[in-house]
Order: C-alpha cells, then structure tokens, then sequence
C-alpha cells in the first residue's frame, strides 16, 4: 500500500451538532413504553436490544420459545377466521385510520426508528413516508384487487366463470434491521387487508419499531389478535415462523432467503422473498454531471448504504468521469455524520459490529490491492462506535470483495466504460438483479437504456425512490435477487389463493342432444373454428 492509498488517519466529514436540549434514549424509550408496546408479545424467556448511536441497551424484551411460536399462530389463526368475514371495505378503513395516526404521531416513530437503526432522520423519514403510502394505496384499492373478477368460459353464454379471491390464512413475516417500520408493517398491510393475519418475527434489536406499528394499527381498528409478534434468533425463531405459516414473506440475505424458500417448499406454501443486491447506477456520457453526482449521495449513502436497493456499483462514461468523480467526491466529503434524534445530519450510523467488520474488511483489503481511496475510507469512533464515513473508491477490480460482494454500507465503486453497451453488460454482470439506475438528458434514451438491464426495478434520473415510491407498480428482485413483488396488485394478491367458480349452463360439456361421441366431437372443432373465426378469447 502506497502513501497516497493508504487511509486518512482522521475523518473528514463534518460531524452535525445536535440542536439544545436534544432528546436521549432514556427520554424516548421508557419503561411504560417499553410494557405497553410488548405486551402482546408471547415470550416466556429474556432477551435485549441496544442503540448503534452508542451501543447503550435500549429496552429488556421478551424471547419467544418454539412452543411460543406455536401458541401465537394458534391466536391468530383463530382471530383470522373472523377477520376474513369482516368486509373488504372495513378491513380498508383500518389502513387509511393508520395512515393518518403514522402522520400524526411520526416523531414518536422517528425517534424510535433512529435509536434502533443509528440512521440519519431524513432517512427514517423515508419509513414512514413508505408506509402512508402503502395504507393509503391499498386502503383505497384493495376492494378493487380482491373483489370477483367475470371470465370468459369455455362456452359462451352458457359457461359462466368467476375468479375469487380468498386469504391465504396466517401469514409468516422475517422482518429485518434495516427498514424495521416499511419492511416489517409496510409489508403487513396488504395481508391484513386482504383478510389474513400475520405472526411476524421483526429483528430482535430493531423490534420496537415493529412493536409501535402494531400498537397504532390496533388503535386504527385492527383486532389485536391478528397482528402477533414474536422475538428471538434468527436460527431458533424464523424456521419455526415457517414451520406453521400459511404463506412466508422474507426480506434479508440471499443466503438465508434459500433455506426459507427451502422450508416453504417443504410445506408447498408460497413464499416471496426479497434478497440481496449489488446495485449499479449508470451516468451517460449526456447526464447532467451535477444533478448525477447529487443523486449518486442519495442513491449510495441513504440509511448509511444500508438499503437493499442502494448503489455499490457506480459506471460513469470516460469522457465525464474526472469531472463526476470530482463533483461527487466533494459533496460526499462535505455529508455530516451525526446522532442527533433532530433533522440536520446528513447520514448516520452502521447498525453494528458485524456491519462495520464488513465494510472496513471490504474497504482496507481493495486498497491494498491498489485501489484508490477518493473520499471516506475511515471509521469514526469519535461519533459512535459504528460510524463509518460514506466512502468512495476508484480503481477496483477483481478479485477484490467489494467488487462483487454486496457490502451493505456506506461504500461505492467508481468504473469507467466507453460504449452502452458495455455499461449494460457491466451492469447485468452479476448474480444479483434488484435495482439500478441510469442517468441521461434524454428521458427516452434513459427508458431504453433501463429495458435493458436485468434488475426488478430501473429508475432513470433518480437512484431508488421513484420506483419504489411508485406503489401501484411492482418492486422485487430478478435472478438471486429474490422470489414475488411487494406493491401493485401482485403486492396483495399474493396473500390469496385464487379459485375459479365456474357454472355450466343449459348444456352440458359432454355428448348430448342425441349426439353420439363422434358428432359431439365435430360439433366441439366446428364451434372451436368459429370462436376463432369471430375473435372470442
């Protein structure tokens, strides 16, 4: 390692001072927060979680046992029963009650969010516009994605063909850390309102968040019953959460995506899933340099890169990329890092101990292999004990880790391409196909361009939250990216099973009206050719 790559011995970035008489854990997280919000936790063991802004415990939690686990889906499958013969509509106001009180009483959750997950407040701003989203959208729209849908049947006129739509049962929810407010409730409400109820198991050290969305949505009107909440290790709870659920939604690591798809398939229940990435962003050789370097901050260092769908992977064209480079590395350099309960830092912290090994593992082995450290590249522990400054790195090649490893952090990898067609090639050149972005002055060129590439959701002039803040459209993973789509009609109609009712009229599909077999049979190819002659589906 040369002078020049080696790491700065100091942080740059500016740290964000915290306004006068700032809130603290201990204002937020009380002991009658505490009781209100896990009492409808079943859990007969002891467990805790802790804040990454410090690493101070935050709240003592119940565990839950296998037999825990049991007795939750056992509650619910009974409370289920009666909640699916509840009206669509009424299930529908349940979600647009909560999404006013989400609104209403936001600061309670962003104080929450923040503690758990050591993210900026922008950043957990963006949970709680995610999920009013999601609550409005479904709340408005379900009674149309669930009601009966007329078919054409095998004879017209006198097949009459219905498609229902009925709740899969109780549904298995593995939430994660990262977007413990979306991903834990965001993706709950299209299956309460489509008449299930859910047994989630959110991450123990993010589970207070999960726990204060699930109190508001009882206060919204849903029957406690059918929203359990169960806490414990991954290895011991989740298999268990699988072992008893009528359908699975998971959301975490590729790895651990396999052996639920694996449990699931075992059971033949459904599963979504969504996986990992290795995002790439795309800036052609037309982007507007500044309005691209502007989205590449948002795009890589959001919730401190702790986004499945963040950009790790960053290809400029050659012919802009010096002036790029420069122009992103000095808004990178100038992001204030803070653990402030206010607005005002421009990024927070890691999550913890096992993330920070992984970035600053990913970050010293690619400079000691000779790539370039452009900006970032320290931790700071003057400001926390996970913060890691948002790090950009240029020269990296295989067979660096960062190069094809999802780092899960605040690092991005600058490439340089000459032509479209390598970019699109560089880009798909990965396992993982969840989300990317292109950058163009040409809004045309910039579709093309996106049709292109093998990731669930393409945004072009933006780095993530067009797409996925466009809920009435799908957004999952291709290739080891994951399994289903949350959002749209696909989001909710996976937590139903679908049935055809379909009713024979005046004749039936069989020999009749004095027809032997052989008559029968050229009546049914004469009346085939005329379906087709006059266009029936």
């Amino acid at each position: 390692m040369t002078d020049a790559q080696a790491p700065a011995k100091t942080g740059t970035n500016p740290i964000a001072p915290a306004p006068a008489g700032a809130r603290t854990a201990a204002d937020v997280v009380t002991p009658e927060l505490v009781a209100q919000l896990t009492k409808g936790v079943v859990g007969s063991g002891r467990t805790a979680n802790h804040t990454p802004f410090s690493g101070e415990k935050l709240a003592d939690l119940p565990e839950s046992t296998p037999e825990d686990v049991q007795q939750a889906f056992e509650a619910a499958r009974k409370a289920q029963s009666v909640w699916a013969r509840t009206p669509v509509r009424q299930r529908a106001a349940v979600l647009l009650r909560f999404h006013d009180l989400i609104l209403e009483r936001q600061a309670e959750v962003l104080d929450l969010i923040q503690l758990e997950t050591g993210k900026a407040r922008l950043h957990a701003h963006e949970e709680v516009q995610s999920v009013a989203v999601a609550a409005r959208h479904y709340g408005r729209r379900a009674a149309a994605y669930l009601k009966p849908k007329r078919h054409a049947g095998a004879v017209p006129t006198l097949t009459k063909v219905t498609e229902l739509r009925h709740p899969r049962g109780v549904v298995g929810q593995i939430a994660p850390w990262n977007y413990p407010l979306e991903l834990s409730v965001g993706d709950a409400l299209p299956a309460f309102v489509a008449g299930n109820a859910v047994v989630m198991k959110p991450d123990t050290e993010t589970c207070l968040t999960a726990l204060w969305a699930r109190d508001l949505l009882i206060e919204a009107g849903l029957p406690a019953d059918v929203f359990q909440v169960v806490l414990g290790e991954g290895p011991v709870v989740g298999p268990e959460v699988v072992r008893h659920a009528d359908y699975v939604s998971f959301t975490g690591s590729t790895r651990t995506g396999r052996e639920v798809a694996q449990g699931a398939a075992a059971r033949l229940i459904g599963v979504s899933l969504e996986l990992g990435g290795k995002n790439a962003m795309l800036v052609l050789e037309d982007a507007d340099v500044e309005k691209a370097a502007a989205g590449a901050v948002r795009a890589c260092f959001s919730s401190a890169g702790q986004l499945c769908i963040s950009i790790e992977r960053l290809y400029v064209h050659e012919s802009i990329a010096d002036t790029f480079v420069e122009r992103f590395a000095a808004r990178t350099k100038a992001m204030r890092l803070g653990t402030s309960l206010a607005y005002g830092a421009d990024m927070g912290s890691l999550v913890g101990e096992r993330q920070l090994e992984t970035v600053t593992r990913h970050v010293e082995e690619a400079v000691s292999k000779g790539a370039k450290l452009v900006a970032g590249g320290v931790a700071r522990p003057d400001i926390g004990p996970y913060f890691f400054e948002p790090t950009i790195l240029d020269g990296v090649t295989e067979p660096m880790s960062v190069c094809t490893e999802e780092t899960f952090g605040p690092v991005v990898s600058i490439y340089r391409f000459k032509t479209e067609d390598e970019a699109v090639e560089l880009a798909n050149s990965t396992p993982y196909g969840l989300n990317s972005s292109v950058w163009t002055k040409d809004g045309r060129r910039g579709r093309e361009v996106a049709a292109r590439l093998r990731t669930g959701t393409v945004n072009v002039n933006e780095g993530y939250a067009a797409a996925y803040g466009s809920v009435q459209s799908t957004m999952g993973g291709m290739k080891d990216s994951g399994l289903g789509r949350r959002h749209g009609s696909e989001g909710i109609l996976k937590y139903t099973e679908a049935q055809t009712v379909a009713q024979q009229r005046l004749l039936p599909l069989a020999p009749s009206l004095g027809m032997d077999d052989e008559k029968y049979a050229q009546f049914m190819s004469r009346s085939l050719r005329v379906m087709k002659a006059f266009r029936f589906r």
